[in-house]
């Protein structure tokens, strides 16, 4: 049996563990919410996230819950085309930043108390540095305005690498993860794998990145369209998709999204990048969607219309377009704000308050905390 295909059958296990929310424990807690010392809805969506994320844990959630954020990095090869206002090099500079702990994704990491698990999926140079998981399939995604951007048995080798990092994140604890990435190139790799598995038009779904002007960005919208052209990507084939035109990085976090959902966790994905590796993983698993908290709605152009084709409402709106998962660490503080508001808030009969039914209700809070 060859790796293709031994990989494709563990992928396939996998997706067969993703289910649909518990609904027992979603009616459970939307009694408690319901019924705690303050109008009915008047805490908003944290009120619905608090009901979901119950779902997903089977109970209600419990409060200072381990969070990590996975930044997976790579390179990319279509840089050679001059899509990006930053050279390649950047890509490892960025991820020995990460390792020294002076990125903004390490900052904000600190004051959410968010582990930073930095994963080198694919970087060109040859790092050695502390702190860097080392998983490397090649030093880079190749060219795809020439050809493929990698096989499908290394696009599945990344997926895997992700999937393995959320059971292991879960085995030790984590009750939390959220998606990070580095790789410059990745926005250009985002545009033309959402064009592929939406149909949208590609002058809609491609961004300035990291601050392209007029004409670069023409020049960014060309190349995603020939590289298209060229390679004539099935939407009904995610996988392939990523292999096409995709990044080590983004395959590396389906992975890493789908290995969350199958454990039962809440994944919170950050902007344009991490939610275009959420759409390949809902494609492959429509019940993925459950487990997905949209962190925020990033300034990059396609993102908005990305959220709206996954039906997602982000709920951070910061004009954010770093990546690194700093959207998604700075949302973690709803997730746990969530979880404290439905465990800690007294209910009317436990504060002796009239609510406007002049009714009362308890909940069972054993194990919550």
């Amino acid at each position: 049996m060859n790796e293709e295909k031994i990989l494709t059958e563990e992928l396939n296990r996998v997706l067969e563990k993703i289910k649909l929310l518990d609904g027992g424990a979603m009616d459970k807690a939307r009694e408690r919410v319901d019924n705690l010392t303050k109008p009915q809805g008047s805490l908003g969506r944290m009120e619905d996230l608090a009901v979901r994320l119950a779902g997903i844990h089977g109970d209600f959630f419990p409060v200072s819950t381990r969070k990590r954020v996975v930044v997976m990095a790579a390179d990319h090869g279509v840089t050679e085309e001059g899509i990006s206002a930053y050279p390649a090099e950047v890509t490892a500079q960025m991820v020995a930043n990460f390792t020294a702990g002076g990125a903004a994704i390490n900052v904000l990491g600190r004051l959410g108390d968010v582990e930073v698990e930095v994963v080198d999926v694919g970087v060109k140079a040859d790092l050695n540095l502390p702190g860097v998981k080392r998983a490397r399939i090649k030093k880079g995604s190749d060219n795809f305005r020439r050809g493929p951007a990698m096989s499908r048995t290394e696009a599945l080798q990344a997926v895997k690498i992700g999937l393995d990092c959320a059971f292991e994140a879960v085995g030790n604890g984590i009750g939390v993860l959220a998606t990070g990435e580095m790789g410059i190139g990745n926005t250009t790799a985002s545009s033309a794998v959402m064009a592929a598995l939406t149909g949208y038009e590609i002058s809609l779904v491609v961004g300035r990145g990291t601050g392209l002007d007029d004409a670069k960005l023409c020049h960014k919208q060309k190349i995603v369209e020939q590289s298209l052209a060229l390679h004539k990507p099935d939407p009904a084939d995610p996988i392939g998709v990523l292999s096409k035109v995709g990044g080590l990085e983004i395959a590396a976090l389906t992975g890493l999204i789908l290995g969350g959902a199958a454990r039962r966790v809440p994944v919170v994905v950050d902007g344009f990048i991490s939610s275009t590796a959420a759409l390949a993983a809902v494609k492959l698993c429509p019940a993925v969607h459950h487990y997905l908290v949209p962190s925020h709605l990033s300034a990059e152009s396609g993102h908005a219309l990305l959220m709206d084709y996954l039906a997602l409402q982000p709920y951070i709106h910061m004009d954010m377009r770093l990546g690194e998962g700093t959207g998604a660490v700075l949302a973690m503080h709803l997730l746990e704000a969530a979880a404290r508001i439905t465990i800690e808030m007294a209910t009317f009969e436990d504060a002796r308050v009239s609510n406007s039914q002049g009714k009362s209700a308890d909940a069972d809070l054993k194990g919550a905390r």
